[in-house]
């Protein structure tokens, strides 16, 4: 029975230390831009891919398999250069615009950075799943861990502490709290917003392809697997509250463990218990368990 449990609640913890870091990146780009990102679940599988394809050329190359976590993690993290390209190409022109014109472009990025992967990598799932296990498993109360899963709640919990870090104790992370806090007085003190708003979506961006990179060796990479996880980063933002880093870390640990708990017990119920916890927080705290009164 404890093994059972272990193995539940790790398998729990596995999932929301990948959901946190897309969360993150979602909070992070709310805070600052006011805008709700719909194109983070397409900015993670495109982690998930590119990270396959640099894992492959890495192993064909010759690297040693047991490296593989160092080109994975890098190609997550570079590729979230993308950012770049998408805020200054597009949302620059629509912040003053209304949140539902917001809504709709990014909605429309993930429709077409969908079909962009399947152009490029076509429509069959891709997977390093041979690498899972290259780190080997431990015990733990009895329950057999793949120690890949620790590496990367490891991961996940030293970025938590990095964001703390950055927002709290640069020069950086008080001109973002400035911004997020007072836009108009920011800009008055001589803040190039644009430069800001640049770093901080390219951040957001890169913390969701390094979640799509390092879920890469738990699952396969699929074109929809974008469309799935809007769904529970939805779900992450509106329990843990919008805008709160704090909120995205409990939001993400609520979600994982509920949905590995229903998977366990009946697989049937792993969105309705997620969208149940969803509507009694929009009943009894509908700025979620640490938003702001403005979220």
């Amino acid at each position: 029975m404890t093994q059972h449990v272990v193995n539940v609640v790790m398998s729990g913890v596995f999932h929301a230390a990948i959901l946190f870091l897309v969360a993150a990146g979602l909070q992070v780009v709310f805070g600052v831009q006011k805008i709700f990102n719909l194109a983070c679940g397409s900015f993670y599988a495109l982690g998930a891919y590119v990270g396959v394809s640099a894992v492959q050329a890495f192993t064909s190359a010759g690297g040693p398999p047991w490296l593989f976590v160092l080109p994975l993690a890098a190609a997550g993290l570079g590729v979230g250069a993308v950012g770049v390209i998408v805020e200054r190409g597009l949302l620059r022109f629509v912040y003053d615009r209304d949140e539902t014109f917001q809504l709709l472009l990014t909605f429309a990025l993930v429709l077409m950075m969908e079909d962009a992967i399947r152009l490029t990598w076509g429509t069959a799932p891709r997977s390093t799943s041979a690498l899972y296990l290259t780190y080997g498993q431990v015990r733990i109360l009895g329950a057999i861990v793949p120690v890949y899963n620790l590496i990367v709640i490891g991961a996940s919990l030293a970025i938590a502490l990095g964001i703390g870090w950055l927002l709290t104790r640069t020069v950086f992370g008080r001109i973002i709290r400035a911004t997020a806090d007072n836009r108009e007085m920011a800009e008055a003190l001589g803040v190039n917003m644009g430069r800001v708003y640049a770093k901080v979506f390219t951040l957001g961006t890169a913390l969701g392809t390094l979640g799509g990179a390092l879920v890469i060796p738990a699952t396969a990479a699929m074109s929809e697997m974008g469309i799935d996880l809007i769904v529970e980063a939805f779900a992450v933002v509106v329990i843990g509250g919008l805008g709160s880093m704090r909120g995205a870390f409990v939001g993400a640990l609520v979600v994982g463990v509920l949905r590995s708990v229903a998977i366990s017990v009946y697989p049937e119920l792993e969105m309705l218990l997620i969208y149940l916890i969803v509507i009694a927080v929009l009943v009894l705290r509908p700025r979620g368990l640490f938003g702001g009164a403005a979220a």
